[in-house]
């Protein structure tokens, strides 16, 4: 640690951000990570502001022979954005987001939180698909995939990635797109950080207003398998301008909830409507047809207000822990399953979710990126524990991993989607991957051969030959 400190000041002197050692004003707080379980302490923190720093930290930490960890959002659910006695590459000053609103482009710095991009591109009344909660960082979200409520329109975030700009393992700077280096184009939409830094982000934008219609409707959890049951047939029917996600959870003690329901466990359809209020009211009037539900809401709101509903339950300084499935359609067997699992969670901030991938999602080609998943219609799930406390996170732990395998028999046999991996071993990343895997690793070894960038779902250089 001694030699380290003392070549620090050289390493500062080749960059315009800041070097962070244990100690340093603002280390604390920078080696801070969203899910409170991990509590990491790196050698050093880069904290970059320039594609150029990145190069500089990169050299500095191969050279030295010190672990990297690359940090945008801090939001990875396994620490994995931190390492003890490593290098942290700290992007969180990499937060620019510049929108070009004739051409309908974005270009985002790579430590860009959601909240960041959809401020600045709802200012031109646009948006690209993105994740729930705003404090997520668009690069790690992205490079996995990128679900969220824009995705039944138009895909998935990296379904709208024009280009990037990446820092590889050998200090290269390099433009990615289809029409250069587009090996790398193509691993990095899917691939996440196996094959370098992403600085900057050019995604596609498309037109969404700035209010949207959102409503929620809540059953009691005695009513769980018959809403499901009528649920699958309702969701795939609604107009493609209409996404609804399904959530096993108990109730918020929010203003519009009655008393009575604050925290009762049961079933929600949080409808989100991006065409007309009558279409909306058509959508939650059908919904409502299910069968008479606890309570409903429903109000215009600010689509950048709809993209933060999940932050609260989702704070910084909780603990977590998470799996997820594909389900390819909701069985009799697989509500089952749910309605039998969801009671034997003990924290009310824990639930289920779901996404319905149909319409944008399936225009894609399967090949035609990375994705650790099929472009056919199924459902998304995650199984996700969230507690105050450290002392209650492991029986919400066993809670997720006995649902997840409970589930396994009725999930889409093409292994899971690496955003909703905690943890994963060679295997389940290669069902995950399927036919792309060897590729993946092809492509790594051209990239990063030496796996410097291995504090991810990691998929390992191919052997010399192979």
């Amino acid at each position: 640690m001694t030699q380290l400190a003392e070549g620090f000041d050289g390493l500062r002197a080749g960059l315009r951000g800041a070097v962070l050692a244990p100690g340093d004003e603002g280390y604390d707080n920078a080696r801070r990570l969203w899910n409170a379980e991990h509590v990491k302490e790196p050698a050093v923190i880069v904290q970059v502001r320039s594609a150029g720093d990145v190069q500089a930290a990169l050299r500095y930490a191969v050279a030295e022979g010190l672990e990297i960890a690359v940090r945008g959002g801090a939001h990875h659910i396994a620490g994995l954005s931190s390492v003890d006695g490593g290098l942290m590459i700290d992007l969180s000053r990499l937060n620019q987001v510049t929108v070009d609103p004739e051409a309908r482009r974005a270009r985002v710095g790579g430590g860009a939180l959601l909240r960041d991009l959809d401020a600045a591109t709802q200012e031109h009344g646009l948006a690209v698909p993105a994740g729930i909660v705003s404090h997520t960082g668009v690069g790690g979200l992205t490079l996995g995939g990128g679900m969220g409520l824009l995705t039944r329109l138009h895909g998935l975030s990296i379904d709208n990635l024009e280009s990037v700009q990446v820092v590889t393992a050998d200090g290269s700077i390099l433009r990615a797109a289809e029409d250069e280096n587009t090996d790398l184009f193509w691993a990095i939409r899917g691939g996440g950080g196996n094959f370098g830094v992403v600085t900057e982000f050019e995604f596609r934008l498309h037109q969404v207003s700035p209010m949207v219609n959102y409503g929620i409707v809540f059953w009691g959890q005695e009513q769980g398998a018959q809403m499901l049951r009528a649920a699958r047939e309702l969701i795939p029917a609604l107009p493609r301008e209409v996404n609804v996600v399904i959530a096993c959870l108990n109730a918020p003690p929010a203003p519009f909830v009655p008393p009575e329901h604050h925290f009762k466990l049961g079933y929600a359809l949080l409808i989100v409507g991006f065409g007309s209020a009558e279409q909306h009211a058509e959508a939650m009037a059908q919904v409502r047809g299910l069968l008479p539900p606890l309570f409903e809401f429903a109000t215009p709101m600010p689509y950048v207000a709809v993209q933060q509903l999940q932050d609260e339950p989702n704070a910084w300084g909780t603990y977590h822990y998470e799996k997820g499935t594909y389900l390819d359609d909701l069985s009799d067997e697989a509500i089952d399953t749910i309605t039998e699992y969801l009671p034997r969670k003990t924290s009310p901030l824990s639930v289920a979710m779901f996404y319905h991938l149909d319409h944008g999602y399936l225009e894609t080609a399967d090949d035609a990126t990375a994705f650790s998943g099929q472009r056919t219609e199924r459902y998304m799930m995650f199984v996700i524990a969230t507690t105050p406390v450290l002392e209650a996170l492991d029986a919400e732990r066993v809670w997720v991993r006995s649902f997840w395998d409970a589930l396994q028999p009725h999930a889409a046999n093409i292994g899971s989607y690496v955003n909703g991996m905690a943890d994963a071993d060679e295997v389940r990343l290669r069902a995950s991957y399927g036919d792309k895997y060897d590729r993946l690793a092809q492509i790594k070894r051209r990239y990063d051969p030496d796996n410097v960038f291995h504090r991810n779902l990691n998929i390992k250089p191919a052997a010399a030959g192979s």
